[in-house]
């Protein structure tokens, strides 16, 4: 029983993150009344990717070549950390939900340490933004944590979300849907998507993460993609977790219903970046600020 639980955990964990952006991108081909791109396009770019030689700048340091490493590598870590499909997750212990959070703060660092070391003004920019609005999505995440382990009253993510039973969804409705509404706001602005940023703009004015990676090439590049890739199949198994506790008898329908999930969250996803523009960067703040007090007030309201 212990492999039927482990061994879907890793195979998911590993393949399915490129199947989502897949999704993302032919749902915003049908919005936009074209073909697209092939689902599996995703997992031939890394194919493509990881074939290519790199290409590195003479005054980029050792800094620049562990930036990617370090990303997927603390990304990875994270993904090892959320339960999924009712399943506890590969890694647990009292107090990883601050560990977990910490992780996606330090891959971001090096991800900006990196675009800085380029000495680029313009990967600077963007280095600067992607910090500045990081410090308005962590107060949400902590808030969104915080909540979670007064409602499951624990400190690890699989004491929290296997206590997390649908009495209690029904008794703190308001709460989870308001964590849910905060959380959802979390994961775009962190996968860098619509409204927050646009990863397939070329705009210099309005990139935000893309311009920090613009530099990177070959195997590098193919890392910092599917570290991508994989923050937002973990957030997203994160918010699939909060709506819909797993509870099924036979782990078999859990796992099914949980991939089904997944794969409907990048519809969705995909449908807000259709309908959406992106927004102006003094906006960006603003809606980052609603998701803080979304937060905040499930938080108010667990407490009474």
């Amino acid at each position: 029983m212990y492999l039927f639980q482990i061994i879907p955990h890793i195979l998911l964990l590993l393949l399915m993150p490129p199947l989502l952006l897949g999704v993302i991108n032919r749902t915003k081909s049908i919005f936009a009344g074209r073909q697209g791109p092939p689902l599996l396009q995703p997992y031939y770019d890394l194919a493509k990717l990881m074939r290519k030689d790199a290409v590195f700048s003479n005054v980029t340091s050792w800094l620049f070549r562990a930036g990617p490493v370090i990303t997927l590598a603390a990304t990875l870590t994270a993904a090892l950390l959320v339960p999924l499909a009712g399943s506890p997750a590969l890694i647990s212990f009292n107090g990883d939900m601050i560990l977990f959070a910490y992780l996606f703060a330090l891959s971001r660092f090096f991800t900006a340490a990196a675009a800085l070391d380029t000495g680029s003004s313009f990967e600077g920019m963007g280095a600067a933004r992607e910090v500045s609005f990081a410090c308005l999505v962590e107060p949400a995440l902590f808030f969104i944590l915080i909540t979670l382990a007064r409602l499951g009253k624990g400190l690890s993510l699989t004491d929290i979300f296997i206590a997390l039973t649908g009495m209690q969804w029904m008794q703190g409705g308001a709460v989870i849907l308001l964590l849910a509404g905060a959380m959802f706001v979390v994961l775009l602005a962190e996968n860098c998507r619509i409204p927050f940023d646009d990863p397939n703009t070329h705009l210099e004015l309005t990139m935000i993460h893309e311009v920090m990676v613009l530099d990177h090439s070959g195997p590098g590049f193919g890392f910092i993609q599917y570290a991508a890739s994989v923050k937002l199949f973990v957030l997203g198994a994160f918010l699939v977790n909060l709506l819909l506790p797993f509870k099924a008898d036979n782990p078999l329908y859990g796992w099914i219903l949980f991939i089904v999930c997944m794969l409907l969250l990048a519809v969705l996803i995909g449908t807000v970046e259709s309908v959406m523009a992106r927004l102006r960067l003094v906006r960006i703040p603003q809606l980052l600020a609603t998701a803080v007090v979304l937060s905040a007030f499930a938080m108010l309201l667990s407490l009474r």
